[in-house]
Formats: C-alpha cells, sequence, structure tokens
C-alpha cells in the first residue's frame, strides 16, 4: 500500500461519521416509479470541527457515502468554551430556527434529532438547544450549522465594541474559551 494511501485512511479515521437521516424517493416515470435513496449526514472531528452532507443515490451505501464526501467539504471550525458554546444563538434556515443556549459542565447535550448529531460530533459536550418552527431533517440540520456559523470568538465581539475581551466576557468563560483554543493549536500541530 502506498504511503499516501495510508495518509488518507489515517486523516480519515480521525473523523466521526453519523447518518442523521436516510429517505427513500420516488420519481414518477412512464413505466412507473423509480426509487432511490436520500442521506443526511455529519462529519466531525469531536475537537471543534463539524459538517453536514446531503447524498442521493441508487442504494443507500453510496448515499451515505456521498454524503460523506459533501460533509468533509463543507466542514467549520466551532468556537468553544470548554465543552460549550460561547454565547447563545438562533440559527435560521427555511421555516426551521434552532436556538442553542451554552450549559454549564456536566450538563451533557440537551437536544434531539439532527440538532444533538451536528453537535456531539463537533465536540460540544455541554449545551441546551430547542428546535424552533418546521421539524424537517435537512432544515433543522442546516438551521445548526448556521447556528454554529454565527458563534462570535471573544475577540471578534470586543474588537467590534472597541474593548478588551476581559472587559465583556466573565473570566470563567474567558479561560474555559483560551483553554480550548489552545488545546486545538497543540493537537493540530
Amino acid at each position: 500500500m502506498t504511503s499516501r494511501r495510508m495518509d488518507s485512511r489515517v486523516r480519515d479515521s480521525e473523523f466521526e461519521e453519523r447518518v442523521i437521516a436516510i429517505n427513500r424517493v420516488a420519481k414518477v416515470v412512464q413505466g412507473g416509479r423509480r426509487f432511490s435513496f436520500t442521506a443526511l449526514v455529519t462529519v466531525g472531528n469531536g475537537k471543534g470541527r463539524v459538517g453536514i452532507g446531503y447524498g442521493k443515490a441508487k442504494e443507500v451505501p453510496t448515499a451515505i457515502q456521498k454524503g460523506i464526501e459533501i460533509a468533509k467539504r463543507s466542514m467549520v471550525d466551532v468556537p468553544m468554551a470548554g465543552t460549550t458554546i460561547i454565547h447563545e444563538v438562533i440559527g435560521v434556515h427555511g421555516a426551521s430556527r434552532v436556538m442553542l443556549k451554552p450549559a454549564s459542565p456536566g450538563t451533557g447535550v440537551i437536544a434531539g434529532g439532527a440538532v444533538r448529531q451536528i453537535l456531539e460530533a463537533a465536540g460540544i459536550r455541554d449545551v441546551l438547544a430547542k428546535s424552533l418552527g418546521s421539524p424537517t431533517h435537512v432544515n433543522v440540520a442546516k438551521a445548526t450549522m448556521d447556528a454554529i456559523a454565527r458563534q462570535r470568538r471573544p475577540e471578534e465581539v470586543a474588537r467590534a465594541r472597541g474593548k478588551r475581551p476581559e472587559e465583556i466576557f466573565p473570566p470563567a468563560l474567558l479561560a474555559a474559551y483560551r483553554s480550548a483554543e489552545l488545546m486545538k493549536t497543540q493537537v493540530s500541530e
């Protein structure tokens, strides 16, 4: 086996892949119906990176594989304060809205369905979430990703307000955020 193939397998094994939903869809043609499958998948490294993908194929395993490939290409960084998010946020996609709130250590992921799968794949261990509006898996997943993308780092918020992070954020939250960022840089090196 070449070293290049080995490197890609090692890289792939660092990601946690989760199937959120599988759906059978039909296309009506002249001779009847043609069935195919869609798979909504999330991929995360458990250390602050996550993405979602939506694959469609004639067989379930192929749809899942396509979804995984799309999810890996659409990964985003999640700013975290220890094992939770930095601030409360609402993500919107279509008629779905997802509210995420930081929680104290030991709370766990209080969420269901697509939201839970995405947050756990990202490595968020303590958060409160509520799905509002349409319960469609795809829209809820995209609203969750929107909420994650709307997270602002303490430095960004402080810079926008013309202050230092110490003046805005509680010391414990700022310390947890900085230790989480330090861990990310040590792991990536």
